[in-house]
């Protein structure tokens, strides 16, 4: 199996167990049309009347010594830090530094892989979430995650991708709570008022930021604590990355969030905490340097971390 084959069906695989379970600095983008303009301020505003409703319901993630492997391999070694509660902390570096890997043993998604193990600690509000008798699944109910590609459930309408997460968890409602779920996760995710009227069409009969965006309601309709953010935007176009961005701004308020990005421009921007990774001569990730993202890219306490930054390498 090729290695873009093996890829491939990990991410399936990833997927697959998954569904069981900006602040505001940025400007329109300069080729929206008026009524593009106002309708983007009805959804910020609807966006920030759901977040304070739950405003400051984040916790701390703690990770103490994270190991993880491929079988044999060595991914990532001794990793350790504190993804703080109601603030973005980016994850940064070159391709094949542990990253995802790292994301993934947050939620333990990375255990679902044939092969797989974790050692070390994830701690949520103190309790270790690869503790003796921790349900695997009710962990990815508290931390959601959202995958570099679109994912929505192709043969199910955009109402019902929603509350995929409620259905499979058990979590029975009536119909009328259900539709407040809906309605309250999509404002979440600013995607109810270009929703609203095709909420029984097929969620991949939206575009890709629509789609991502449906996503990020389907995790959050589910109240997680932490939302985990595989490269959002790889896929998208700049205007739909631009709507994400703006989103995650708004999202902290409410949840803790994690984002793996490649775009030093985009952690610059919504992050308030930055890692740096970087695999060595052993073939395993490490962490390089964590701190506050000014601090990280301005006076990096590292050469490699300034040297990846300044794009001498990665």
């Amino acid at each position: 199996m090729s290695t873009s084959e093996r890829r491939g069906r990990e991410t399936a695989t990833i997927e697959t167990a998954q569904t069981g379970i900006a602040d505001g600095r940025g400007m329109a983008p300069a080729s929206a049309s008026p009524a593009e303009m106002a309708q983007a301020a009805q959804e910020k505003a609807q966006v920030r009347e759901v977040i304070e409703q739950k405003a400051g319901g984040g916790v701390s993630l703690v990770a103490e010594g994270v190991n993880a492997w491929y079988g044999s391999t060595h991914a990532i070694k001794d990793v350790s830090m504190t993804f703080r509660a109601n603030e973005v902390t980016a994850l940064i570096g070159p391709s094949g530094c542990g990253k995802s890997t790292f994301l993934r043993c947050l939620n333990r998604m990375h255990e679902v892989l044939a092969g797989a193990r974790v050692e070390g600690k994830i701690l949520i509000d103190g309790q270790d979430i690869y503790g003796k008798g921790v349900d695997s699944v009710r962990v990815r109910r508290h931390i959601g995650m959202v995958f570099q590609k679109p994912n929505p459930f192709p043969m199910m309408s955009i109402y019902d991708n929603v509350i995929a997460g409620l259905k499979l968890n058990g979590i029975r409602k009536r119909k009328s709570e259900m539709d407040e779920t809906v309605e309250h996760s999509l404002r979440g995710a600013a995607l109810w008022n270009e929703v609203k009227d095709k909420l029984k069409e097929s969620g991949a009969s939206l575009s890709g930021g629509q789609q991502q965006r449906l996503c990020i309601a389907r995790t959050i309709a589910v109240e997680p604590e932490v939302v985990l953010m595989d490269e959002p935007c790889s896929a998208l176009d700049p205007i739909s990355t631009y709507k994400i961005e703006e989103l995650i701004g708004e999202l902290k308020q409410k949840y803790t969030i994690a984002i793996v990005t490649h775009n030093m421009q985009q952690a610059s921007r919504v992050a308030d905490w930055t890692s740096f990774m970087l695999a060595g001569d052993a073939g395993y990730g490490q962490l390089v340097e964590y701190g506050r993202t000014e601090q990280i890219f301005t006076q990096p306490q590292d050469k490699r971390t300034e040297d990846y930054i300044t794009g001498r390498f990665g």
